[in-house]
């Protein structure tokens, strides 16, 4: 393969321990940088001052988005947080790079129990499009995880087999393209690709009438076998929409070096080569072959390809990472913490934010 620049718009990074295995993961795939997407859920959990830890100690590797604190409404209005729209102004003015937004997972919708086009979250929506500020959004789930024949064991496992008591697939999908007529500018990417793979004309109607948002294309377990379906479609929608799609896939610091290399290396070569090819053992669990188990790849245009790899990124967030303002992020990790200690009903035994701040 070729030595074009890579930057990993999607990555995880676990308690401020893994900083470092991290930066081993970014090296052995040869990614120039990393976007840290940071999660949130209940009871304070926030993967946010890791990321804020990481830009520091490796300020050109690593961009961070932020996760949305929802800490007030979980803990019934005990908890004091700013509220969403002010929650933007300090990752602003602390030098995060983004916001990642889990609110439109199944499980995370669940949870919250709140509609993203409501007017909780119309005056954050006004405020990120006003600012121009990047977002990167996971909406739904595979299609596969709403039919108990389908959804995989592993998915079962982790609480990702749909059912009545979850919000329907087609409601979150409604929900997100409401909050995208009010807010037509909004700088925002999609991880995952929508979860759109299985239906590309979808895809295609969907980055036509919304002409600001982007498409991540880190891989589920579903989406390279469903590209692999019909590759001269496949290769047309790339070629067509190649300054909508941004690099990505998925690695976490839970991931081993191997696991990693395979797991960037079989998104690189699906794009750049026309290979057929299966998983081999060394994959991680989400890359898990299907009964086919066969990927196609698609042998871009070096145009597409350098589109793809970096400049799409590069034109949502900028080339570099921006710099972090090290006292406000201190202090962002030291409320995260007292968060945390909150929920637990005193000092939290295990408060990742406490650790990270003391980095800062």
């Amino acid at each position: 393969m070729s030595t074009r620049k890579i930057v990993d718009c999607h990555v995880h990074l676990g308690p401020p321990e893994k900083i470092e295995h991290l930066v081993e993961l970014a090296d052995a795939v040869d990614a120039a940088q990393m976007g840290i997407v940071c999660t949130t859920g209940t009871e304070g959990r926030n993967a946010t001052p890791s990321a804020l830890a990481a830009k520091a100690a490796h300020p050109d590797r690593f961009f961070a988005f932020a996760g949305l604190d929802h800490s007030a409404h979980h803990s019934g209005g005990k908890l004091a947080v700013p509220g969403l729209a002010e929650q933007v102004d300090r990752f602003i003015a602390l030098g995060a790079d983004g916001i990642k937004m889990l609110e439109n997972k199944p499980t995370s919708r669940k949870q919250l129990d709140i509609p993203v086009d409501g007017e909780y979250f119309e005056e954050y929506f006004a405020k990120v499009e006003e600012t121009g500020f990047p977002v990167l959004w996971h909406v739904a789930d595979p299609e596969e995880f709403w039919d108990p024949a389908t959804t995989p064991k592993w998915a079962l496992e982790r609480g990702w087999g749909y059912d009545k008591s979850h919000v329907a697939k087609e409601t979150l999908y409604r929900e997100v393209e409401h909050v995208l007529e009010r807010h037509p500018k909004l700088n925002i990417m999609f991880a995952h690709f929508y979860f759109l793979s299985a239906d590309l004309p979808r895809a295609a109607a969907f980055l036509d009438r919304f002409g600001s948002v982007k498409l991540d294309l880190a891989p589920g377990v579903e989406f390279l076998y469903n590209m692999s379906k019909d590759v001269d479609a496949a290769r047309a929608f790339f070629e067509k929409y190649a300054d909508r799609i941004v690099f990505g896939t998925d690695i976490s610091s839970g991931n081993t070096v191997p696991e990693a290399k395979h797991r960037l290396g079989i998104v690189r070569r699906w794009l750049e080569t026309s290979d057929e090819y299966r998983v081999t053992d060394d994959a991680d669990f989400l890359l898990g072959p299907p009964e086919d188990g066969v990927m196609r790849g698609l042998s871009l245009s070096a145009a597409a390809l350098d589109k793809i790899c970096n400049g799409n990124y590069e034109s949502v967030v900028g080339a570099s990472p921006r710099p972090l303002v090290k006292k406000l992020a201190r202090e962002e990790c030291e409320r995260i913490a007292a968060g945390l200690d909150h929920f637990a009903g005193g000092t939290a035994e295990d408060n990742p934010a406490r650790r990270a701040a003391a980095l800062l």
